[in-house]
């Protein structure tokens, strides 16, 4: 999978979880779990909470869930469609999607409006400057705050990124990052999302 596809995954993964992060919590299929008072869920814990059922479990935990229920029938098919390509992860990549589910749900409002900026900066640069800038993010994620900082700032980067790439990658810096990613095998192809 190519990462911009993975990027586009990612996202629509997250908004799977989010959209059902508020929903009140399910009992899948021959399960009893203890009431639970009312609570702010996690981004990505109904996908925890149900991952290892069947996808028809799965279908079925979700089309009895209320807050899904009261979503306009186009957002619930887009959701369908979301848990499908999940479900498609193998269970490593599952796992990294789920871990930055974690940590968008930690961050706060403006830290997720500044992502939000960053992100549609980010979609808006040609795609090999895309690629450049995800795998300079990819090993900053590695470094802690002040050796990224001096990665930003160092002559090396000035060579390579523009210097609005360079702010960009200084505005993710200062974001709490998932953790760094194992290194994938290159695609044969970069292919664009399906949107």
């Amino acid at each position: 999978m190519s990462r911009l596809r993975s990027m586009t995954v990612w996202v629509g993964t997250a908004a799977l979880a989010l959209a059902l992060a508020c929903a009140t919590p399910l009992v899948a299929q021959n399960r009893r779990f203890a009431p639970q008072p009312r609570q702010q869920h996690h981004a990505g814990q109904w996908l925890r909470q149900h991952r290892n059922l069947t996808p028809e479990q799965q279908k079925k935990a979700l089309e009895n869930d209320p807050t899904f229920r009261n979503l306009p029938s186009q957002q619930q098919q887009h959701l369908r469609g979301q848990l499908q390509r999940f479900n498609s992860l193998p269970p490593a990549q599952q796992d990294r999607w789920l871990n930055r589910m974690e940590t968008w749900e930690h961050l706060t409002p403006d830290q997720k409006q500044q992502a939000r900026g960053l992100y549609r900066q980010w979609r808006q640069l040609p795609p090999d400057r895309r690629h450049e800038v995800q795998h300079a993010l990819q090993a900053l994620r590695g470094m802690p705050p002040d050796a990224r900082q001096r990665a930003i700032e160092s002559e090396d980067f000035k060579k390579r990124f523009t210097p609005e790439e360079r702010n960009m990658l200084d505005d993710a810096s200062k974001l709490p990052l998932a953790p760094p990613e194992p290194a994938e095998p290159a695609e044969p192809s970069e292919q664009g999302p399906d949107e």
